[in-house]
């Protein structure tokens, strides 16, 4: 058989869906986990937090200025915050390399990297646009391939020093992201995929760190595509993605999204879809595919070191998410994680387009990172109906090979109706009009939003 062997089920986690206070209960507070797990931070001590940020990765921006979400200004907006909050003077300052073309050959294929080392060169000058446009969503300017080699090469830097047990924990924020990113191509904003690198550096580079088993967690909107396919029948990484999925509609509007991808030889059982059904998902939303699927297989699992791509465009006012995770959402889902792995957690920066979102999100989990004290303020909501049929068909498809998600879901749980379809056509719409707004599209989008508001379901 291809299944796993089989694994003592850990206990069942008693964290309400959306708990008003933090840390989850029955794992104890950070310091007291971590230190029971052995972690390199004595109790007491301040952690050891890395943050990496180089003004260099904001050369790859769009060859003739035109507008777009994945812009220089997303990585200026996040430091401006971390900087105005003194957190980023907490953290230690790590300074940007570029990869070396062999740790991301591990991953790509020569034609790729020779593709993304020349494409700023003046030999592709008066074909660079028309060689963007065979690739999906994809754009190069005289910046992008320095860009793209420094987010490989600082993802490996974070995560070699947080492996090594000279950080406790380190924030890389790059572009272009890295999760769409296929092995012989670029995609989806992405040139090169950087935390898929990252994993096999420390995996294959660098046996004497001691990292065997990596917990990949992709808390980006969208599917990590290019990732799952990199570890697909490796079963030394656990790839976990929570994102849209939309029946297969949204972006990447690929059938492998799917809960029943669950990786092939010997690595079945070790890639696990949360794919939800429509947008509108928030904190509560997330927070039970943690504590009802991630969570449990984390624990069997039992990682050596988690690497997060770290996107944030599920964010509250994401342009292209459409959907409701808070600032206190995402800091609540990382404090989840903290008792795994020591507490050696890389956050890489993968999406997420609304400037201030994004930098609110961002400094609430650097802010875990440091080891702040947390408390979930945000409104406690219900789960949907449809993510509890998510979670259900997931825990069906992967109970043979994680014997924990074999017990039954809790009963009577309050839950919400999906939202319907004029109700999310009427949010699409806002959310995309809001970032896009001129003179001529406002007039437009008050005279539409005032014909379809009489067609929209009152509570």
């Amino acid at each position: 058989s291809s299944r796993l062997p089989h694994r003592d089920a850990p206990p069942q986690f008693s964290t309400p869906l959306c708990p008003p206070v933090s840390p989850p209960p029955g794992r104890g507070d950070r310091r007291r986990r971590m230190a029971a797990a052995g972690a390199a931070t004595p109790v007491g001590a301040a952690p050891r937090v890395g943050l990496l940020y180089d003004d260099r990765m904001c050369a790859h921006a769009t060859p003739d200025g035109e507008k777009h979400p994945e812009n220089p200004e997303r990585l200026r907006a996040i430091r401006r915050k971390l900087d105005a909050e003194g957190v980023a003077s907490r953290c230690v300052d790590m300074k940007a390399k570029e990869a070396k073309e062999k740790y991301i050959a591990s991953v790509h294929t020569p034609n790729h990297i020779k593709l993304i080392r020349d494409i700023s060169s003046k030999e592709y000058d008066y074909r660079r646009n028309k060689t963007a446009r065979k690739f999906n969503s994809i754009y190069f300017n005289e910046g992008s391939s320095e860009s793209a080699f420094l987010a490989a090469g600082s993802v490996i830097e974070v995560a070699e020093k947080v492996a090594a047990g000279e950080l406790s924990s380190a924030i890389a924020l790059v572009r272009p992201p890295g999760h769409h990113a296929e092995h012989n191509e670029p995609m989806g904003f992405c040139l090169f995929n950087n935390v898929a690198i990252a994993a096999n550096y420390l995996l294959n580079e660098r046996p004497d760190l001691g990292i065997n088993k990596i917990l990949i967690v992709d808390w980006d909107v969208h599917h990590g595509n290019g990732t799952q396919k990199m570890f697909y029948s490796d079963p030394r990484v656990l790839f976990f993605s929570v994102h849209r999925f939309d029946y297969g509609s949204f972006y990447p509007c690929e059938g492998d999204a799917s809960h029943c991808f669950i990786g092939e030889g010997a690595g079945e059982g070790y890639n696990i879809n949360v794919p939800w059904e429509h947008g509108k998902c928030s904190d509560a939303d997330y927070v039970a595919a943690w504590d009802h699927v991630l969570l449990p297989i984390a624990e069997a699992f039992d990682p050596d070191i988690i690497l997060l791509s770290a996107g944030f465009d599920a964010a509250m006012g994401d342009p292209l998410g459409g959907c409701c995770i808070t600032p206190d959402g995402y800091a609540l889902l990382l404090t989840k994680l903290l008792g795994f792995a020591k507490g050696r957690i890389v956050m890489a920066l993968e999406g997420g387009y609304n400037l201030k979102s994004i930098a609110n999100s961002l400094c609430a989990c650097t802010k875990v990172l440091l080891g702040d004290n947390f408390t979930y303020n945000s409104p406690r909501m219900q789960p949907f109906e449809s993510t509890w049929r998510v979670i259900q068909m997931v825990r069906d498809e992967l109970k043979a090979y994680w014997p924990v998600l074999s017990s039954k879901l809790p009963d009577n749980v309050p839950l919400r109706s999906a939202p319907s379809y004029i109700e999310m056509w009427i949010a699409s719409f806002q959310i995309y009009l809001l970032g896009n707004l001129t003179p001529s599209s406002l007039t437009f989008y008050r005279h539409a939003i005032s014909i379809v508001a009489v067609f929209k379901p009152h509570s």
